[in-house]
């Protein structure tokens, strides 16, 4: 520690720290200019001065400028205007203390110039009495010259430190902006796991049908359905690319609208793609899936093609039940179909874990697994406001 303290004089921040220090001094001295008999009522104007919002917009970004010059973390100094009285009191003492250590520097560094100037001057013989007399010059006077200059940038290095520390506390977030600023980063951890969900279900989707609808194409050697096939295939892909591309954006620019996503609507294409791909898949819709809420009839496409990826992963061609029934106060979404050969764990998997994680955030209830001799996908979801 005390060696980074004895490498500051060499840093270029500690000179931008002392600029900053002086700065107030040249309203001081323009107040000297006009009322020198009352220098404590710079201290006072400094209090209305600190309650107007934008000083501390002002104060924090000229503290950012000199005291933090090249940090990469410069967050621990707002530069806002003040949001709230507490903000604005802090600003009040920011500048009182600011005045201080300015006074500090000045009462320090005169008379050690002053002493360096009569030291000089007794080195060669002369007396300046500009802070002391030295009754008898002398060369090895030249000696002590250090010794001042060392003060100086001793003060300069302490004071910029302190006036550092200071600006991060009264010029730093306060504690509601602190649990904001994390509140917004736990949404946008929050939203990124749901775009990393939409991204492993569309995606993973496309993949599967696409390798089934190749390889049943290429066994089958029929023209037509090999043409079939490859158009099931364009169709699945380009959707997929909507996605990745709606998904790129986002995290690219998080103020960028995210384009319109699927819901059950757009259910019958989902199911479309599986059949394409090799799936027997009877679906049985009832209610009016167009009065789904919005968040819930997306999240409801998400579970059905996570769902149905799972059929063409492990189960083939066996018969698929899928039934989407809108009711007055919940959605039921029941995927049912042949147990496979090598049945997968309730617990386990990504995909299973999404679709009850899914069901979880918007209030409802999920079960996958072994049921009555099939495998099930079954989820109840509220239509009432999700959580």
């Amino acid at each position: 520690m005390l060696r980074a303290f004895a490498a500051m004089p060499a840093r270029p921040v500690t000179y931008s720290r002392g600029l900053h220090l002086c700065l107030p001094l040249a309203f001081v001295a323009v107040w000297l200019f006009i009322d020198a008999e009352r220098p404590y009522v710079i201290a006072l104007f400094a209090v209305p001065v600190g309650l107007i919002p934008a000083m501390r917009l002002a104060e924090g970004m000229q503290a950012r400028l000199f005291l933090l010059p090249h940090d990469r973390d410069r967050a621990t100094i707002a530069a806002a205007p003040s949001a709230s009285w507490s903000d604005r009191w802090r600003t009040v003492l920011w500048l009182e203390a600011r005045l201080a250590l300015s006074a500090v520097m000045l009462a320090v560094s005169v008379p050690m110039i002053l002493l360096c100037a009569d030291l000089v001057a007794a080195a060669g013989g002369g007396t300046l009495d500009a802070l002391v007399r030295i009754e008898q010059p002398h060369w090895w006077y030249v000696v002590l010259v250090p010794l001042p200059v060392i003060v100086v940038l001793a003060t300069l290095v302490g004071l910029g430190e302190l006036v550092t520390a200071l600006a991060g506390l009264l010029l730093g977030p306060s504690a509601a902006e602190r649990t904001k600023a994390l509140e917004q980063r736990t949404e946008q951890l929050l939203e990124h796991n749901r775009l990393a969900r939409e991204l492993h279900d569309s995606i993973g989707h496309a993949l599967t049908a696409a390798v089934l609808q190749a390889a049943a194409a290429r066994t089958a050697g029929d023209p037509q359905f090999t043409a079939r096939a490859l158009t099931a295939i364009e169709e699945t892909g380009r959707a997929a690319l909507d996605d990745l591309d709606r998904v790129l954006r986002v995290l690219r620019d998080s103020e960028a609208p995210g384009g319109p996503r699927p819901t059950l609507a757009d259910a019958p294409r989902l199911f479309e793609s599986a059949r394409s791909a090799g799936a027997r898949i009877e679906d049985r819709t009832t209610g009016p899936v167009d009065r789904v809420p919005g968040p819930i009839s997306r999240e409801g496409y998400r579970i059905l093609q996570e769902a149905l990826t799972n059929v063409l992963r492990h189960a083939g061609p066996s018969p698929t039940l899928v039934r989407v029934a809108v009711g007055a106060e919940r959605l039921e979404l029941d995927v049912t179909n042949a147990l496979p050969e090598l049945p997968s764990p309730s617990g386990g998997g990504g995909g299973l874990r999404g679709i009850r994680e899914r069901a979880e955030l918007l209030g409802g209830y999920a079960f996958t697994g072994p049921a009555d001799g099939v495998w099930q996908v079954r989820v109840e979801l509220p239509l009432g406001e999700p959580r």
